[in-house]
């Protein structure tokens, strides 16, 4: 199987499961998916930007880990094709990550290779990299891979100042997980700057990258789900896990060239491999999730 044969199949968690059907309408330009992506989800934290106020209930929402079960909430708000713009009360309320997610299942529907990928924008907060998830596509007219950021609709944009083409973001306003511990592994940025509201540093750095090489191996989880290397402080790694994930970020801060080592090492590591079971943040409670 290539790098792109592989990308362009669902996998476990952006595969629609009997609501495949859903998909048979959408559009194949990626201008039009975002569209109809901005049409189906509300961010929770842009709720009152949009003259919401979200209930604890609703906001509950952004805890739906599977396409199957994000479709599923998507039309007991409103059963209307997937293309029908909800009003933003029936949108169903996710984060970053589940646009991502809708947006790469919505391509792979299409045999169009996707993967999102975990790490921090730069476009969120002067002097400052936000915790954030994008998506990428294969364009094989330009033959390369390219970034989307299918959150950021026009209010976003213009609340934010965006500069840039959403649609096509460019890598140094995008740092995907690995590059940001490079950045930091070489003190070529203070690890204080990565985060989201009082939570940054190298852990969280370190967090966002295992994330990021998870999602590479079609495992997209939860912003606060934890496994493996996840859980272990940065300051008590031995030598050869900070060499070991040294050599993952040189493999992934780009557009992963290696695609095929970047798998075994995941596949034959229980350091990284997301197993049956992972510890959930919700709240400040800690949950173990049967996957």
């Amino acid at each position: 199987m290539t790098d792109l044969t592989y990308f362009a199949q669902y996998g476990k968690i952006t595969h629609p499961g009997p609501y495949a059907h859903l998909y048979a309408d959408l559009p194949s330009d990626v201008p039009s998916l975002v569209q109809v992506v901005h049409g189906l989800i509300v961010h929770v934290f842009w709720g009152e930007r949009y003259g919401l106020n979200l209930s604890e209930e609703r906001k509950a929402e952004v805890q739906l880990r599977s396409m199957e079960r994000r479709l599923a909430r998507t039309l007991e708000l409103d059963p209307s094709p997937l293309t029908t713009p909800r009003a933003n009360e029936q949108k169903i309320v996710g984060n970053c990550r589940d646009f991502s997610i809708t947006f790469a299942s919505m391509l792979q529907s299409k045999g169009i290779p996707a993967r999102p990928r975990c790490g921090f924008g730069a476009y969120f907060l002067p002097n400052h990299y936000e915790d954030h998830w994008v998506c990428e596509y294969w364009n094989e007219t330009e033959q390369r891979w390219v970034m989307v950021d299918a959150q950021l609709d026009e209010l976003q944009q213009n609340v934010l100042e965006i500069s840039f083409n959403t649609l096509d973001v460019p890598r140094d306003q995008f740092i995907v997980g690995g590059a940001a511990w490079k950045m930091c592994r070489s003190r070529q940025a203070d690890p204080a700057q990565f985060g989201i509201f009082d939570m940054n540093g190298i852990d969280f750095v370190k967090g966002d990258f295992i994330r990021d090489v998870a999602s590479l191996n079609k495992v997209e989880l939860l912003p606060w789900d934890c496994w493996g290397l996840i859980l272990i402080e940065y300051s008590t790694l031995p030598p050869d896990d900070l060499s070991m994930l040294d050599r993952l970020a040189d493999l992934t801060y780009k557009d992963v060239p290696d695609f095929d080592t970047v798998r075994q090492l995941y596949e034959s590591d229980p350091r990284l491999r997301v197993g049956e079971s992972i510890q959930s943040y919700v709240n400040g409670n800690m949950e173990l999730i049967q996957l």
